[in-house]
Protein backbone atom coordinates (compact mmCIF):
# COMPACT_ATOMS: atom_id res chain seq x y z
CA UNK A 1 0.00 0.00 0.00
CA UNK A 2 1.26 3.48 -0.90
CA UNK A 3 2.32 6.26 1.44
CA UNK A 4 2.65 9.84 0.21
CA UNK A 5 4.56 12.80 1.62
CA UNK A 6 3.55 16.03 -0.13
CA UNK A 7 4.70 19.62 0.23
CA UNK A 8 4.02 22.89 -1.60
CA UNK A 9 1.01 21.62 -3.50
CA UNK A 10 -2.78 21.66 -3.53
CA UNK A 11 -4.78 18.43 -3.20
CA UNK A 12 -8.09 18.47 -5.06
CA UNK A 13 -10.77 16.34 -6.66
CA UNK A 14 -11.12 16.44 -10.42
CA UNK A 15 -13.13 14.19 -12.73
CA UNK A 16 -13.63 11.57 -10.03
CA UNK A 17 -9.96 11.42 -9.09
CA UNK A 18 -7.82 12.90 -6.31
CA UNK A 19 -4.93 14.91 -7.72
CA UNK A 20 -2.26 17.18 -6.40
CA UNK A 21 -1.31 20.36 -8.20
CA UNK A 22 2.18 21.84 -8.22
CA UNK A 23 3.47 25.01 -9.81
CA UNK A 24 6.99 25.46 -11.13
CA UNK A 25 8.12 28.38 -13.25
CA UNK A 26 4.45 29.38 -13.62
CA UNK A 27 3.71 25.94 -15.11
CA UNK A 28 0.91 23.94 -13.45
CA UNK A 29 1.31 20.18 -13.22
CA UNK A 30 -1.29 17.66 -12.04
CA UNK A 31 -0.39 14.26 -10.56
CA UNK A 32 -2.79 11.46 -9.72
CA UNK A 33 -2.97 9.94 -6.22
CA UNK A 34 -4.04 6.26 -6.45
CA UNK A 35 -6.32 6.40 -3.43
CA UNK A 36 -7.40 2.74 -3.63
CA UNK A 37 -3.79 1.70 -3.06
CA UNK A 38 -2.86 4.40 -0.56
CA UNK A 39 -2.69 4.03 3.23
CA UNK A 40 -1.64 7.46 4.45
CA UNK A 41 -0.82 10.93 3.12
CA UNK A 42 1.35 13.37 5.07
CA UNK A 43 0.82 17.02 4.15
CA UNK A 44 3.84 19.20 4.91
CA UNK A 45 4.47 22.92 4.52
CA UNK A 46 2.73 24.81 1.73
CA UNK A 47 -0.13 22.33 1.26
CA UNK A 48 -3.89 22.72 1.15
CA UNK A 49 -6.73 20.31 0.49
CA UNK A 50 -10.26 20.82 -0.80
CA UNK A 51 -13.35 19.47 0.92
CA UNK A 52 -14.19 17.33 -2.12
CA UNK A 53 -10.74 15.71 -2.02
CA UNK A 54 -11.04 15.10 1.74
CA UNK A 55 -14.40 13.41 1.18
CA UNK A 56 -13.00 11.08 -1.49
CA UNK A 57 -10.01 10.17 0.71
CA UNK A 58 -12.36 9.38 3.59
CA UNK A 59 -14.52 7.19 1.37
CA UNK A 60 -11.42 5.26 0.29
CA UNK A 61 -10.25 4.87 3.92
CA UNK A 62 -7.09 6.93 3.43
CA UNK A 63 -5.58 8.59 6.50
CA UNK A 64 -4.22 12.06 5.96
CA UNK A 65 -2.56 14.42 8.38
CA UNK A 66 -0.50 17.59 8.63
CA UNK A 67 3.16 17.56 9.56
CA UNK A 68 6.37 19.56 9.49
CA UNK A 69 9.15 19.25 6.94
CA UNK A 70 10.55 15.76 6.51
CA UNK A 71 7.37 14.16 7.85
CA UNK A 72 7.84 15.16 11.47
CA UNK A 73 6.53 16.38 13.84
CA UNK A 74 2.82 15.78 13.47
CA UNK A 75 0.81 18.89 14.19
CA UNK A 76 -1.71 18.41 16.95
CA UNK A 77 -5.28 19.69 16.92
CA UNK A 78 -7.64 18.15 19.44
CA UNK A 79 -5.07 15.47 20.32
CA UNK A 80 -5.65 14.00 16.84
CA UNK A 81 -2.93 14.34 14.26
CA UNK A 82 -4.66 12.55 11.40
CA UNK A 83 -8.05 13.18 9.84
CA UNK A 84 -9.57 9.72 10.25
CA UNK A 85 -12.35 8.50 7.95
CA UNK A 86 -15.58 8.11 9.89
CA UNK A 87 -16.60 5.04 7.88
CA UNK A 88 -13.22 3.35 8.00
CA UNK A 89 -12.73 -0.37 7.49
CA UNK A 90 -9.05 -0.63 8.23
CA UNK A 91 -8.19 -3.98 9.85
CA UNK A 92 -8.35 -3.62 13.67
CA UNK A 93 -6.00 -6.57 14.25
CA UNK A 94 -3.15 -4.61 15.82
CA UNK A 95 -5.19 -2.72 18.40
CA UNK A 96 -7.06 -5.94 19.26
CA UNK A 97 -3.81 -7.84 19.69
CA UNK A 98 -2.31 -5.00 21.75
CA UNK A 99 -5.30 -4.76 24.08
CA UNK A 100 -5.52 -8.54 24.46
CA UNK A 101 -2.38 -8.47 26.66
CA UNK A 102 -2.20 -4.85 27.83
CA UNK A 103 -4.57 -5.14 30.82
CA UNK A 104 -2.54 -7.92 32.50
CA UNK A 105 0.54 -6.61 34.34
CA UNK A 106 2.76 -9.64 33.66
CA UNK A 107 1.92 -9.69 29.96
CA UNK A 108 2.46 -5.94 29.64
CA UNK A 109 5.84 -6.33 31.37
CA UNK A 110 6.89 -9.01 28.88
CA UNK A 111 5.96 -6.71 25.99
CA UNK A 112 7.96 -3.88 27.60
CA UNK A 113 10.98 -6.18 27.94
CA UNK A 114 10.63 -7.18 24.29
CA UNK A 115 10.58 -3.49 23.34
CA UNK A 116 13.76 -2.83 25.32
CA UNK A 117 15.52 -5.83 23.78
CA UNK A 118 14.69 -4.54 20.30
CA UNK A 119 16.00 -1.13 21.34
CA UNK A 120 19.34 -2.50 22.56
CA UNK A 121 19.88 -4.62 19.46
CA UNK A 122 19.16 -1.62 17.24
CA UNK A 123 21.74 0.46 19.14
CA UNK A 124 24.28 -2.31 18.69
CA UNK A 125 23.49 -2.65 15.00
CA UNK A 126 23.67 1.07 14.19
CA UNK A 127 26.68 1.85 16.37
CA UNK A 128 28.76 -1.04 15.00
CA UNK A 129 27.83 -0.97 11.30
CA UNK A 130 27.06 2.64 10.36
CA UNK A 131 30.03 4.02 8.43
CA UNK A 132 29.14 7.67 9.04
CA UNK A 133 29.06 7.14 12.81
CA UNK A 134 32.31 5.22 12.66
CA UNK A 135 34.04 7.98 10.69
CA UNK A 136 32.80 10.51 13.26
CA UNK A 137 34.19 8.64 16.26
CA UNK A 138 31.73 5.93 17.31
CA UNK A 139 33.85 2.86 18.06
CA UNK A 140 32.51 0.47 20.69
CA UNK A 141 35.08 -1.30 22.84
CA UNK A 142 34.53 -4.76 24.30
CA UNK A 143 33.66 -3.03 27.58
CA UNK A 144 31.05 -0.88 25.83
CA UNK A 145 29.54 -3.94 24.16
CA UNK A 146 29.48 -5.60 27.57
CA UNK A 147 27.32 -2.76 28.93
CA UNK A 148 24.86 -3.26 26.08
CA UNK A 149 24.73 -7.00 26.67
CA UNK A 150 24.40 -6.57 30.44
CA UNK A 151 21.33 -4.40 29.96
CA UNK A 152 19.87 -6.93 27.53
CA UNK A 153 20.28 -9.67 30.16
CA UNK A 154 19.12 -7.56 33.10
CA UNK A 155 15.82 -6.73 31.43
CA UNK A 156 14.84 -10.40 31.61
CA UNK A 157 14.98 -10.32 35.42
CA UNK A 158 12.82 -7.22 35.89
CA UNK A 159 10.03 -8.03 38.34
CA UNK A 160 7.73 -5.19 37.26
CA UNK A 161 7.69 -2.08 35.09
CA UNK A 162 9.15 0.13 37.84
CA UNK A 163 12.05 -2.29 38.18
CA UNK A 164 12.55 -2.18 34.41
CA UNK A 165 12.50 1.63 34.45
CA UNK A 166 15.21 1.66 37.14
CA UNK A 167 17.42 -0.68 35.11
CA UNK A 168 16.75 1.41 31.99
CA UNK A 169 17.73 4.64 33.77
CA UNK A 170 21.11 3.19 34.79
CA UNK A 171 21.71 1.93 31.26
CA UNK A 172 20.82 5.28 29.67
CA UNK A 173 23.20 7.10 32.01
CA UNK A 174 26.01 4.74 30.95
CA UNK A 175 25.13 5.21 27.29
CA UNK A 176 25.33 9.00 27.55
CA UNK A 177 28.70 8.65 29.26
CA UNK A 178 30.05 6.37 26.52
CA UNK A 179 28.81 8.61 23.69
CA UNK A 180 30.01 11.83 25.34
CA UNK A 181 33.54 10.51 25.86
CA UNK A 182 33.75 9.26 22.27
CA UNK A 183 32.17 12.23 20.52
CA UNK A 184 32.48 15.26 22.80
CA UNK A 185 35.68 14.24 24.61
CA UNK A 186 34.18 15.33 27.92
CA UNK A 187 31.60 14.49 30.57
CA UNK A 188 27.99 15.34 29.79
CA UNK A 189 24.99 16.19 31.95
CA UNK A 190 21.56 15.71 30.41
CA UNK A 191 19.28 18.61 31.27
CA UNK A 192 15.55 18.26 31.66
CA UNK A 193 13.71 18.56 28.37
CA UNK A 194 13.00 22.23 27.70
CA UNK A 195 15.71 23.40 30.16
CA UNK A 196 18.67 23.03 27.83
CA UNK A 197 21.97 24.55 28.87
CA UNK A 198 24.15 23.80 25.82
CA UNK A 199 24.00 22.91 22.12
CA UNK A 200 24.17 19.15 22.70
CA UNK A 201 21.12 19.28 24.95
CA UNK A 202 19.36 21.54 22.44
CA UNK A 203 19.90 18.99 19.69
CA UNK A 204 18.84 16.09 21.90
CA UNK A 205 15.56 17.87 22.63
CA UNK A 206 15.07 18.67 18.95
CA UNK A 207 15.96 15.17 17.75
CA UNK A 208 13.76 13.50 20.35
CA UNK A 209 10.87 15.72 19.24
CA UNK A 210 11.36 14.48 15.68
CA UNK A 211 11.43 10.88 16.93
CA UNK A 212 8.15 11.43 18.78
CA UNK A 213 6.58 12.56 15.51
CA UNK A 214 7.68 9.37 13.74
CA UNK A 215 6.46 7.20 16.61
CA UNK A 216 3.07 8.94 16.61
CA UNK A 217 2.76 8.26 12.87
CA UNK A 218 3.55 4.56 13.34
CA UNK A 219 0.97 4.11 16.10
CA UNK A 220 -1.74 6.05 14.31
CA UNK A 221 -1.31 4.11 11.07
CA UNK A 222 -1.50 0.82 13.02
CA UNK A 223 -4.54 2.11 14.93
CA UNK A 224 -3.07 1.67 18.43
CA UNK A 225 -4.14 4.44 20.85
CA UNK A 226 -1.28 6.40 22.39
CA UNK A 227 -2.66 5.95 25.91
CA UNK A 228 -1.86 2.22 26.12
CA UNK A 229 1.79 2.61 27.08
CA UNK A 230 4.14 -0.15 28.20
CA UNK A 231 6.59 1.74 30.41
CA UNK A 232 5.98 5.49 30.50
CA UNK A 233 2.93 7.44 31.33
CA UNK A 234 0.97 6.69 34.45
CA UNK A 235 -0.09 10.33 34.16
CA UNK A 236 0.60 11.08 30.47
CA UNK A 237 -2.09 10.02 28.04
CA UNK A 238 0.13 9.84 24.97
CA UNK A 239 2.96 7.92 26.61
CA UNK A 240 3.10 5.02 24.14
CA UNK A 241 4.63 7.55 21.73
CA UNK A 242 7.56 7.90 24.14
CA UNK A 243 7.94 4.12 24.45
CA UNK A 244 8.10 3.61 20.69
CA UNK A 245 10.39 6.61 20.16
CA UNK A 246 12.84 5.04 22.63
CA UNK A 247 13.48 2.37 20.01
CA UNK A 248 15.49 4.84 17.93
CA UNK A 249 16.46 7.78 20.16
CA UNK A 250 19.67 6.30 21.58
CA UNK A 251 20.72 4.54 18.40
CA UNK A 252 20.31 7.54 16.09
CA UNK A 253 19.40 10.81 17.82
CA UNK A 254 21.97 10.59 20.63
CA UNK A 255 25.15 10.20 18.55
CA UNK A 256 24.11 12.70 15.89
CA UNK A 257 23.10 15.30 18.49
CA UNK A 258 26.61 15.07 19.93
CA UNK A 259 28.32 15.07 16.51
CA UNK A 260 26.35 18.08 15.27
CA UNK A 261 26.95 19.96 18.54
CA UNK A 262 30.68 19.29 18.24
CA UNK A 263 30.67 20.60 14.68
CA UNK A 264 28.62 23.70 15.59
CA UNK A 265 25.61 22.98 13.38
CA UNK A 266 22.70 25.39 13.25
CA UNK A 267 19.28 24.19 14.38
CA UNK A 268 18.01 23.94 10.79
CA UNK A 269 21.14 22.07 9.66
CA UNK A 270 20.70 19.59 12.51
CA UNK A 271 17.07 19.01 11.54
CA UNK A 272 18.08 18.38 7.92
CA UNK A 273 20.79 15.97 9.05
CA UNK A 274 18.42 14.03 11.30
CA UNK A 275 15.76 13.63 8.62
CA UNK A 276 18.41 12.35 6.22
CA UNK A 277 19.73 9.90 8.84
CA UNK A 278 16.21 8.71 9.66
CA UNK A 279 15.73 7.84 5.99
CA UNK A 280 19.11 6.17 5.61
CA UNK A 281 18.74 4.01 8.72
CA UNK A 282 15.08 3.19 7.95
CA UNK A 283 13.99 3.93 11.50
CA UNK A 284 10.30 4.07 10.65
CA UNK A 285 10.41 0.61 9.07
CA UNK A 286 12.12 -0.64 12.22
CA UNK A 287 9.45 0.89 14.47
CA UNK A 288 6.64 -0.55 12.35
CA UNK A 289 8.23 -4.01 12.37
CA UNK A 290 8.88 -3.96 16.12
CA UNK A 291 5.41 -2.84 17.17
CA UNK A 292 3.78 -5.36 14.83
CA UNK A 293 6.04 -8.11 16.16
CA UNK A 294 5.11 -7.26 19.76
CA UNK A 295 1.44 -7.49 18.78
CA UNK A 296 1.96 -10.89 17.17
CA UNK A 297 4.15 -12.37 19.91
CA UNK A 298 1.98 -11.28 22.84
CA UNK A 299 -1.56 -11.63 21.52
CA UNK A 300 -3.83 -13.74 23.70
CA UNK A 301 -6.41 -14.78 21.12
CA UNK A 302 -6.62 -15.56 17.43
Amino acid sequence: MGKFYLSHCRIMQKNGRVLYLTEKDKLEQFFNIPICNTTVILLAEGTSITQAAARMLAQAGVLFGFCGGGGTPLFDGNSIEFITPQSEYRPPEFVQQWLSFWYIDDYRLQAAIQLQKARIRFIEKIWTTDRELSSNGIKLSSEDLGILNDYYVQTQFAKNVNDLLTIEARFTKNLYRIAAHMLLQRDFIRSREGDSTDLANDFLDHGNYLAYGLAATVLWVLGIPHAFALMHGKTRRGALVFDVADLIKDAVVLPWAFICAREGYSDSDFRHQMIMVFNETKVMDFMFDTVQQICMDNKKFE
